[in-house]
This record gives structure tokens, C-alpha cells and sequence, in this order.
């Protein structure tokens, strides 16, 4: 009997595999940022401060920080399988999205269900505050764990093939939809007949991205059966808390989570208060600021793929790595100490944003058998999330008290400008800190042999 070819031998499946799961991501992406243009709306409309604003764009991070929420869902991805784990927690984040696109609205603020409860605690933050966090936290609980099932699906489908490539795709994909959000968030703040039609407009996005993932389903069950079909059998493994120890004392999977926690949180919270940064120091408005930070995901979007391809063909993970954290610092230093037009150092954060990713996520499927991916990839979110939260909750903090003169009577006029010179330096440490970690990972590859500065197709030494 002859078998078929599993649908991840033909290059067409695969790479429109990759399209619909990386669209999923960039909905993802898209609810992430779509509030970070609109922080001076919040500021005027219902009192945010800075702090406040902190508070929200950290609030995703909490269930996956403290209640380790990527690294169940990556061991729950690993045993219960890519579809009950996808739509178990990509519904979940389209559930947080409408929970805080309805805190945002204008039928909540008028009085709507749960306003009173939401005003009878914690008086000091505003009702649509409280909603607003209550959504973020669903949106991250659910977020975290879904970016954990898409890169599983790509290792699925393009292991032993153009896996670099397929992640460095995928990324720059995601990033277009942070880049749609900074462009069109405060286009629809203006045009629509409220500002929250922008938020609600994210969140359906969400549930679009619900049913693609459902869709995606079907194909995923039909590649388990020819898998089935042409190994001897395939069998979800029992998480083992050996395995887990072995990973978390493995010294290279330590420094490349630790180089991913200190990369990504002098990017991720940056990028939240990027536009905000823009309209204080450059004098530009809610839409130009919008514009100039979406430039990040725009850089992304063209080099993360290419650099992608650079590492399946030549190697050198561990160089690009140290290379985009020296970048990265670089660029934080330019941003507080001159006034050179903005797009410029926004550019290369994109380059440097791109070298590190599109090296290390393939870089772990070189360090975990892919049997233990999901779970490695689980605990890597969760530690970095220990920053992202940690991280905008700092910047804002650091701009109130770096800024005393604006207080909410300030604010309330509309007429003030931050400076957020503090802020920049605290970002640079940690480009300093992941430069560190680059290296050490370098070093460590030299004698672990897992073949990090190798192309994507040269296999680990046994």
C-alpha cells in the first residue's frame, strides 16, 4: 500500500499553515498595542496617570508571571495536544478583549452593568480602570499560552526544514499587526462616533482569530492521522518533573530565557509607551506618534524573515544575539540624550528587534527535544512576562516621579510634556544585561555542542 505524503511535505500547505497561525498572532499583536496610542485619551477621559497606564499595559503579564499561567499551558500544550489547548485558551483572549473594550465604553461609563460594583472598591482607581484590568488579565491568560501553541505549530510543520525562516515569517507577520494598531488605533479614535470604537474594533479582531484557529484545526487532526499513519504510533507524553529540572538547570536554556527576559522588556514596554514618548518630546500628535512607532513593526515585519533565512543557511545565532543586544542599547541611549528624528533610531530598533528573536526562538529548538517544546516554550513566556510586567509598571512610576510638576490638575488642562530621560537609562540597563547574557550563551555553546552558530538543518552533537 502506497501512504500519502503528510501535508507538511508540500511547500505550499505548510507555508499557508504558517500565514493563517501567524494572523492569529498579529490579531493578538494588534489588541496588545491598540491602547498604547491612546494613552493621553486616557489620561483626559477617565484620569489615567502614568502609573495607571503602567499598571494596565502590566496587567497582562500577572497570570503568566505569578500564577506561571505560559509554563501550565505549555505543559498542558504538551499533553493534551495543539487543538484543545488552542482553543481552550485563544477563546479565552477574545473573551479578555471584550471584557476590557467594554470597560472602555461609553455604555459602562453611563452607568452600564458592573459600574457600581466596580465603584464600590479600590475608590482610589476609576471604575474603568478596574473593568479595563479585569479584561487585560483574561487577554493575558489566554495570549501568553496561544503564542506557545503557534510556535509549536511551526516547529510541527517546518522542523528539519526552513524553520528559521518560518519563525522569523511568522514574527514579522505578528508585528504587522502592531504596526496596523499604532497606524489605525488613532485614526479610528478620531473618526469614529466614540474613541473606544478603536478598542472595540481590536477585539474583534480577536474573535476573528478565534474561528481561524478552529479552522486550522481541521488540518492539524488530518496531519496527526498521516503521522499516525506512517510512524509506528504517536503518543502524548506525561509531563515529568525530571524533564522539567533538566530543563531549568540546563545551562544554555537558562541563558538564553534570561537574555529573553531582558531583551524583550527594554522592547515591550518601550514599544507601550513609545507613542506617548513621541508626542511629549517631539511636540507631534496622537496620529504622527502612532505613525513613528508602528516604524518598530515595521522593521520587524521586513527583518526578521530575512534574518530568518540567515540563520537556516549560515548560523551564527549566538553572534546575531550579542549583536542586536549591543544595538538595542545603543538605541535607548540615542532616544534620551539627542533629538535626532525619531524614525531613524525607531528603524534599527526594528533591526535590533529582529536579530535577536529570528536567532533565538530556533535557537531552543535546538537546546529541547521537541517532544518537551511546548513546555520549554511555556516557561520562557513566563519568565519573560516576570519583565513585562515588572517593566511598564517601573516606566510609569519612574515618569511621575521624575515628573512631580504634572499632577492631575496639570493633566486635567491637557497642557504638559514628560520627560522620559530616567526611563531610558533604566531600558539601556537591561540591553546592557542581555548583551551579557548573549555572550555567556556563545560561550556556553562551545562546550555544550548544541550547535547554535550552525545552520537550522545541522543537528546538535550526540
Amino acid at each position: 500500500m502506497t501512504l500519502k505524503k503528510p501535508l507538511k511535505e508540500s511547500l505550499l500547505n505548510r507555508w499557508s499553515i504558517l500565514l493563517l497561525v501567524a494572523s492569529i498572532q498579529a490579531a493578538n499583536y494588534y489588541f496588545y498595542d491598540a491602547i498604547s496610542p491612546l494613552k493621553r485619551t486616557l489620561e483626559t477621559e477617565f484620569g489615567f496617570t502614568s502609573s495607571d497606564f503602567g499598571l494596565f499595559v502590566s496587567f497582562y503579564s500577572i497570570p503568566n508571571t505569578f500564577f506561571l499561567m505560559a509554563v501550565l499551558g505549555g505543559i498542558i500544550l504538551d499533553r493534551l495536544g495543539i487543538r484543545l489547548t488552542g482553543s481552550l485558551f485563544i477563546g479565552m483572549m477574545a473573551v479578555g478583549g471584550i471584557i476590557t473594550a467594554y470597560g472602555s465604553s461609553q455604555t459602562y461609563s453611563n452607568g452600564g452593568p458592573f459600574y457600581g460594583l466596580m465603584s464600590s472598591f479600590l475608590t482610589a482607581y476609576s471604575p474603568e480602570l478596574k473593568m479595563m484590568l479585569l479584561g487585560r488579565f483574561f487577554f493575558g491568560l489566554g495570549a501568553e499560552t496561544s503564542i506557545v501553541v503557534i510556535s509549536k505549530i511551526i516547529v510541527k510543520w517546518f522542523k528539519g526544514k526552513e524553520l528559521a525562516l518560518a519563525l522569523g515569517t511568522k514574527i514579522g507577520i505578528a508585528r504587522l499587526g502592531s504596526f496596523a494598531a499604532f497606524n489605525f488605533s488613532p485614526y479610528l479614535k478620531e473618526t469614529a462616533s466614540h474613541w473606544s470604537m478603536a478598542v472595540w474594533f481590536a477585539a474583534l479582531l480577536l474573535g476573528i482569530a478565534f474561528l481561524g484557529f478552529l479552522f486550522y484545526s481541521f488540518f492539524d487532526r488530518k496531519l496527526d492521522s498521516q503521522l499516525a499513519e506512517t510512524t509506528q504510533a504517536t503518543q502524548k507524553t506525561r509531563f515529568s518533573l525530571i524533564d522539567f529540572k533538566k530543563l531549568m538547570t540546563n545551562p544554555s536554556f537558562i541563558y538564553v530565557t534570561l537574555l529573553c527576559v531582558t531583551f524583550y522588556s527594554a522592547v515591550f514596554p518601550f514599544q507601550s509607551f513609545s507613542a506617548d514618548f513621541f508626542l511629549n518630546k517631539f511636540s507631534l500628535s496622537q496620529q504622527a506618534s502612532g505613525r513613528i512607532a508602528s516604524y518598530l513593526s515595521l522593521g520587524t515585519m521586513a527583518f526578521t524573515p530575512l534574518f530568518g533565512f540567515v540563520v537556516d543557511k549560515y548560523g551564527r545565532s549566538a553572534t546575531l544575539m550579542m549583536c542586536g543586544s549591543l544595538l538595542l542599547i545603543l538605541i535607548h541611549l540615542t532616544f534620551a540624550f539627542t533629538m535626532i528624528n525619531p524614525v531613524i533610531p525607531m528603524i534599527f530598533l526594528g533591526v535590533a528587534f529582529s536579530l535577536v528573536p529570528a536567532a533565538m526562538w530556533p535557537s531552543v529548538a535546538k537546546i529541547v527535544d521537541e517532544k518537551r517544546i511546548g513546555t520549554a516554550f511555556g516557561a520562557m513566556y513566563s519568565i519573560q512576562n516576570l519583565g513585562l510586567w515588572a517593566f511598564p509598571l517601573m516606566i510609569g512610576i519612574v515618569l511621575d516621579k521624575s515628573n512631580p510638576s504634572i499632577t492631575p490638575e496639570v493633566i486635567a488642562t491637557g497642557n504638559y510634556a514628560y520627560d522620559y530621560t530616567w526611563a531610558l537609562l533604566m531600558l539601556a540597563g537591561l540591553g546592557i544585561l542581555g548583551l551579557i547574557f548573549s555572550v555567556l550563551l556563545k560561550r556556553e555553546d562551545l562546550k555544550s555542542g548544541y550547535g547554535l552558530e550552525l545552520p537550522s538543518n545541522v543537528q546538535k552533537a550526540s
